[in-house]
């Protein structure tokens, strides 16, 4: 079985476990509607939303580097 840092895509209730805040919350990031925050890359595979594990390793390194906040 695989360990979950070599799954290449995050499913939203992994990125917001990883986030440590709410499905909503991902959902909010994704859409562009946090403000001070860059909207969260994603696609779609179906009705399922989905986040490929380097643009969100990306995403937060940049967030932490260009606001010195995340959320």
């Amino acid at each position: 079985m695989a360990g979950e840092d070599t799954i290449p895509v995050l499913t939203v209730p992994e990125a917001a476990r990883l986030l440590r805040c709410s499905k909503a919350h991902v959902h909010h990031l994704i859409s562009g509607k946090v403000p001070g925050a860059t909207p969260l890359p994603s696609l779609w595979l179906g009705r399922r939303r989905l986040i490929l594990r380097t643009s969100f390793e990306n995403w937060l390194r940049n967030s932490e580097q260009n606001h010195g906040k995340l959320l």
